[in-house]
């Protein structure tokens, strides 16, 4: 019972730490004049990943690699399959070219590239400073390519983010910051704890524990995120802000995590998630190009997927 109480704890207290960090280092940067551009595309899209990131960092230094990789693979797997398919099956979503054009073929070679680095089954220093580079030199991409095009901003997610962070005084965003910060330490502790635990106390594998419970739990606010704006007809926005989150975890979360420490995967264990999660994102390109749009019938599909993953895994 306390590990599952841990496990709880260590969420919420990481979706509350996460938030506050966001909305803090919004806050700053808004006192520095830095462009709401440039906030939505890196403070914003690094920060809502903070939990995730701390997480499998936490993981990987205490020696539990399977939470590590399984919280991103599992988490890539349910933002499309799980997340994306209930929210086309509340609202139909509209493709936008440049999720085809741009998003996805990036989220696709960042994919490759896991599977690449993971054949000699280790993600090694170099491999992260690869991964980190790659996603610093998107980011000033899209920057640059929005500028040229005029735009004011990311995506209305981005700029509801900011738009609450504009009255934040510059003490009270330091220290939205540093309790972010410390809230994100104790939750990565308290989630990690728990999640050991019920693994051993159930005799689960670590594998299956980080592909489940912590990589669906940490991915609770783009699930509420995408649910709401379907429920407001609003749901174009999700499908760029699930892509974009998926690139993330791969690019910035296990990049900066192996740039720590090296880390070690299991071939007879992740290879077979680490091509459901190439699966997915397979799939999800003739999805979203004919028709331009995910209906009803695509999200099922989407989410069936998930269901038989699930099922397989156990």
């Amino acid at each position: 019972m306390l590990d599952w109480l841990l496990l709880v704890a260590g969420l919420v207290l990481l979706i509350f730490s996460g938030e506050a960090l966001v909305k803090g280092a919004v806050g700053v940067a808004i006192k520095y004049k830095v462009s709401t551009l440039v906030i939505g595309m890196t403070i914003v899209s690094a920060g809502t990943s903070a939990p995730e990131l701390f997480v499998s960092i936490k993981a990987a230094l205490e020696g539990h690699p399977e939470i590590s990789v399984g919280n991103v693979v599992g988490s890539n797997i349910a933002n499309i399959s799980i997340i994306l398919g209930l929210t086309a099956l509340i609202f139909p979503i509209r493709i936008q070219l440049a999720t085809l054009r741009l998003d996805w073929p990036a989220m696709f070679i960042a994919s490759i590239l896991l599977y690449l680095f993971s054949l000699n089954e280790i993600i090694e220093f170099w491999e992260g400073v690869v991964f980190v580079l790659f996603i610093i030199s998107f980011s000033v991409y899209i920057i640059v390519q929005s500028k040229k095009n005029n735009a004011t901003e990311s995506n209305q997610e981005a700029e509801e983010i900011i738009e609450s962070a504009k009255g934040t005084a510059f003490l009270k965003a330091i220290f939205f910051v540093i309790i972010g910060c410390v809230g994100l330490v104790f939750g990565s502790e308290f989630l990690l704890k728990g999640a050991v635990g019920i693994a051993k106390g159930y005799g689960i594998s670590e594998r299956i524990i980080g592909l489940t419970l912590v990589a669906f739990g940490t991915s609770v606010p783009e699930l509420i995120t995408s649910c709401v704006a379907a429920f407001r007809k609003q749901s174009d926005i999700a499908i760029g802000n699930l892509v974009g989150s998926n690139l993330f975890n791969i690019l910035f979360i296990l990049g900066t995590t192996a740039v720590i420490k090296d880390i070690p995967i299991s071939k007879s264990s992740f290879f077979t998630d680490i091509y459901f999660m190439l699966g997915v994102s397979f799939l999800l390109f003739p999805l979203m190009f004919f028709g331009l749009k995910l209906n009803r019938i695509k999200g099922a599909i989407l989410f069936l997927y998930y269901l038989i993953y699930v099922f397989l895994l156990f």
